[in-house]
């Protein structure tokens, strides 16, 4: 993963990729297509924006926020959403800060959902079993997280 972050370019690539293979399926449509993803997935998605890639939205559930190209954010063609725990420790303050600034930067219709009580991994229901501190499953925030991407989708992908 941190060579994934020191240079984006690599997972942009790869996502790319993805992204082309299933806009290219039949039963896809291409003018409707956004990305999810939970965790280093969330953050995938995010550099996917950031490329500049033809997404209505995309949506990252306790992703990390940073990027080493944060310049990038003009590039971003649609929506962003972000849910994040307000107890994450893998995603403190200062790095929910430094990613609005670079929405903001970069002009993106940005959504940060902060949920209170909620740390890191809060919508899998297995993760205590890890014993890490700051990661629990937090079940209603699983629902209201789910609930604002369903909304996002609503604005942005219905015909």
């Amino acid at each position: 993963i941190m060579a994934f972050m020191a240079d984006p370019g690599g997972i942009r690539a790869r996502v790319s990729g993805a992204l082309a293979v299933l806009a290219g399926q039949p039963q896809t449509d291409p003018d409707r297509l956004a990305a999810i993803g939970y965790c280093f997935g969330g953050t995938t998605v995010l550099e996917l924006a950031r490329s500049g890639a033809d997404v209505k939205a995309v949506v990252g559930f306790h992703s990390g926020l940073s990027t080493a190209r944060p310049q990038d954010a003009g590039q971003i063609r649609g929506k962003v959403l972000t849910c994040i725990g307000a107890l994450d420790p893998i995603i403190p303050p200062d790095q929910r800060a430094a990613f609005e600034q670079e929405m903001t930067d970069g002009g993106v219709d940005l959504r940060m959902h902060l949920y209170g009580g909620a740390g890191h991994s809060f919508t899998n229901p297995d993760v205590g079993a890890l014993g890490r501190p700051g990661f629990e499953y937090h079940a209603e925030t699983d629902r209201r997280s789910w609930r604002a991407m369903l909304d996002l989708f609503d604005e942005t992908l219905t015909v």
